[in-house]
């Protein structure tokens, strides 16, 4: 595999100056509760209130509104006790309740899928550059929203940095709301600190994914029964975050640049050495029993892996605290670790990467984006709709740190990355205290993709798109998790790819990201 290097961002690059505004825009956030922006406050008449279910007192004259909050995520034991606390809340702010609508990461994208195309009435739903974001847009299942954050997004208007909404558009409109979260991208693995302390592995000196050989062989030698990478759909180390990938939008449309790279020619991945080095890498992992068998069906998510003990590294997208987020998760604090396996990077993928988008079947998208905004802008809701009640799931050391208690299980969702403004977030306790200083330095001095800003507008290869899906269904998970030999599969799958149309679709984004490059 090609060694990535380094490449800061140059000193001249006017991006520059919008791009480290993050730092500007949040650097008050989460210290102290701000009052919620007048935008999601009083007295604004509802566009069309249906669905009503009580007479509001205060905060929003007329009656309430319960909006349908559609996300992904395992549902919560204390759920309906949390979503109370919300209520009682919402009622005094904006007359308005919530429900809250988890579906699990195994069955998300049929469900909503089938929720898009049967017109569910919904009001927000979680979507992202790297979930069909673009595709479902072009379905008109979500609202244009630049009205109405104009109207009622103020809060997050003063508090995001402008390149997140700029780099989500679409045609030049914003279809979701963007979380103020990391900017910056790197990926590679969390894994069993306290098993390669026990082991004497010395991780330090992994710099590639080539490394993990020996690491992984020392795992199975000595720890038996125990998994050295666990693999599924979409977690592999051709990810998106661990490959540096950028597909110019939504990552199930074909065609990508190389996020830490120069080039600006558009490849289908076959094409790209670094793709295919990594498919050969992962095949020989799989034969020599490193990876889980079952990489290809196994719907178990990442988390879970390694909450049950049986996986000592999963591939993951990083961040500062990652591996202590997830160890909290995991019931394993102090046992994980992560470690880098490419450079850190700024693309479209990020600025997109996780948004609330208000459905177009919603009957009142006027308080759906009064919620979102006092996500961004509202301590109290933003922690209660991540941690919990005070005093049951969590208790506080101080105004930022809270500390887990016997009930933090019943409610501990880890979707703090989906929602608002992430920089209001409380800190664990396990967590370094200067977490949101250490995200203001990891957004520094990383490789801004060619492509940041530009979404591929697929409406005019829809029909190769949809073709091509199929055809990755088929292919790409067996391939990618090294469950099939390389050689063999892989001619068909370019075969079966090409004649779904894959050379069109390739044709049509390159001359997109032209004309977006010549106006640029």
């Amino acid at each position: 595999m090609t060694r990535r290097t380094r490449r800061p961002i140059r000193a001249k690059n006017l991006l520059l100056a919008c791009l480290f505004l993050l730092c500007a825009c949040s650097n008050q956030a989460g210290a102290e509760r701000p009052s919620t922006s007048n935008a999601a406050g009083n007295g604004i008449e509802s566009a069309s209130p249906n669905n009503a279910d009580q007479e509001g007192e205060v905060g929003y004259p007329g009656k309430s509104y319960t909006l349908k909050f559609v996300y992904t995520g395992a549902p919560q034991k204390d759920e309906e006790e949390v979503e109370s606390a919300i209520n009682d809340y919402l009622l005094t702010k904006i007359n308005a309740k919530i429900d809250l609508m988890p579906i699990d990461w195994g069955p998300w994208n049929d469900k909503v899928n089938l929720m898009i195309a049967s017109r569910e009435t919904v009001d927000i739903l979680f979507t992202a550059q790297w979930n069909k974001h673009a595709v479902n847009v072009s379905k008109g299942a979500f609202l244009e929203l630049d009205e109405l954050l104009d109207q009622y997004g103020q809060g997050i208007l003063q508090s995001l940095d402008p390149i997140f909404l700029a780099g989500a558009k679409i045609n030049g409109k914003n279809y979701a709301v963007p979380t103020n979260k990391e900017l910056a991208a790197q990926g590679g693995i969390v894994y069993r600190k306290d098993i390669a302390d026990e082991l004497g592995i010395d991780m330090s000196q992994v710099k590639t994914i080539e490394d993990l050989d020996a690491v992984y062989q020392t795992i199975l030698e000595k720890k038996p029964g125990m998994t050295p990478i666990y693999m599924k759909q979409g977690e592999t180390f051709n990810a998106h975050y661990i490959g540096n990938f950028d597909a110019l939008g939504d990552t199930s449309i074909p065609g990508i640049i190389l996020k830490d790279g120069e080039s600006t020619q558009i490849k289908p991945t076959y094409e790209e050495e670094r793709y295919v080095n990594t498919l050969r890498i992962t095949r020989q992992f799989f034969q020599k029993g490193y990876i889980n068998k079952d990489a290809t069906t196994n719907q178990t998510m990442n988390n879970d892996a390694l909450r049950s003990g049986d996986a000592f590294s999963i591939t993951s997208a990083l961040k500062p605290g990652k591996d202590e987020e997830l160890a909290i998760q995991s019931g394993l604090a102090g046992k994980l670790a992560q470690l880098a396996l490419n450079v850190k990077t700024i693309a479209t993928s990020e600025t997109a990467g996780s948004m609330l988008a208000i459905s177009s079947t919603s009957q009142d998208p006027v308080r759906a984006m009064m919620f979102i905004n006092m996500l961004h802008t509202d301590v109290y809701l933003n922690n209660l709709l991540n941690y919990g009640i005070e005093g049951k799931h969590y208790e506080k050391v101080n105004e930022q740190v809270i500390r887990p208690t016997l009930n933090t299980p019943g409610y501990n969702p880890g979707t703090n990355w989906m929602f608002g403004n992430q920089f209001l977030n409380y800190v664990w306790d396990s967590e370094k205290a200067d977490k949101w200083d250490l995200f203001r330095d990891f957004n520094q001095n990383a490789k801004i993709s060619p492509g940041l800003g530009f979404v591929f507008d697929g409406n005019g290869v829809r029909a190769e798109v949809a073709a091509v899906v199929n055809v990755d269904r088929q292919y790409q998970t067996a391939l990618e998790t090294g469950s099939v030999d390389v050689d063999q599969v892989l001619p068909e799958y370019i075969e079966s790819l090409k004649a779904a149309g894959i050379e069109k679709i390739i044709a049509e984004k390159q001359k997109q990201f032209d004309q977006f490059l010549a106006n640029k």
